[in-house]
């Protein structure tokens, strides 16, 4: 896909002026709040959270979403390591009643 192609699909997709469409070999960091928010894309690997959390279950993967993000969404870290345990409780919870 050409460059030319690129511009009149993130047209269609809505992307806006100055967002960031380019033809690479590799994944495109944005930032666009919806596909990929930069909360999520910020890591120091490289990695967006979404690609770890997807091969996960429900529980964990949310858990794992609210560590990741810690910081970066707000200044209240606290509160999503709350979140994060409130997910692994969670799963815990539906592991122990299968076992019964």
């Amino acid at each position: 896909m050409n460059q030319e192609e690129l511009n009149r699909l993130a047209k269609l997709l809505g992307h806006q002026r100055g967002d960031v469409v380019k033809e690479e070999a590799g994944p495109t960091v944005s930032t666009d709040a919806v596909d990929h928010p930069k909360h999520y894309n910020v890591h120091p690997s490289g990695i967006e959270c979404i690609d770890i959390v997807e091969h996960m279950s429900f529980n964990l993967g949310n858990a794992v979403k609210y560590i990741w993000r810690a910081g970066l969404k707000s200044d209240d870290v606290r509160q999503e390591l709350e979140k994060a345990r409130w997910y692994v409780e969670r799963e815990l919870s539906r592991l122990a009643s299968l076992e019964k």
